[in-house]
């Protein structure tokens, strides 16, 4: 299964192949198909299995976790998204979307730290309670837009889809008191099935 947003690429791939074709420009054509496998790979959306204790904060993308690090009581956690990850974003846990927003800035590389605070980013707040629970998507040197499909207000489900970042990217996660990162620097996680954290507290 792929996004639909997928097709704005994929569509122009393929008419622009079989125009190859038809014209005998075999080389072309074979270059756009697998191009146009590549895009297809790129937004690809595997179903996953979301675990269902309410305490468990699940990883909202697929990665690496190239960072944790404490800040006072707010313990922040980094995945970074190769091209060859699976790049739809999912929401860590169940609540309502208290606030949404956009900055514009910089496209440094994603696994550089100074990306968290320079780059163009899109800072989600979901609230459970009292519980709020801050993940923000980071573009990168090739990822250069950032999608959410869903706006303040909307209720979401832990594991939902919110939204992709295209080609290369970054997710950062911030867990406040209440909460705790349960995964380490250098973990592979899948977005919407990996336990990254659990709720200590319930509100």
């Amino acid at each position: 299964m792929i996004v639909k947003d997928a097709f704005i690429f994929l569509l122009p791939l393929l008419a622009a192949a079989a125009i190859s074709f038809w014209l005998a420009w075999a080389a072309a054509g074979i270059f756009l198909l697998l191009l146009a496998v590549f895009v297809a790979f790129f937004f690809r959306n595997p179903k996953r299995s979301i675990p269902p204790d309410p305490r468990i904060i699940v990883s909202p993308a697929d990665g690496r976790v190239v960072n944790v690090e404490r800040v006072g009581s707010i313990t922040k956690l980094s995945i970074f998204l190769s091209i060859f990850d699976v790049h739809v974003n999912r929401s860590p846990m169940r609540g309502r979307i208290e606030a949404m927003e956009y900055r514009p800035g910089k496209f440094r590389a994603a696994f550089n730290h100074a990306a968290s605070v320079e780059n163009e980013r899109n800072i989600i707040t979901v609230a459970q309670g009292n519980l709020k629970l801050v993940f923000t998507q980071v573009a990168g040197l090739v990822a250069r837009r950032i999608v959410c499909w869903k706006k303040k207000g909307d209720p979401v489900e832990k594991g939902e889809l919110i939204g992709l970042i295209r080609f290369g990217s970054r997710v950062d996660v911030l867990f406040p008191a209440g909460t705790e990162a349960t995964v380490e620097t250098g973990m592979r996680v899948r977005g919407g099935s990996t336990p990254i954290g659990v709720i200590k507290e319930t509100s």
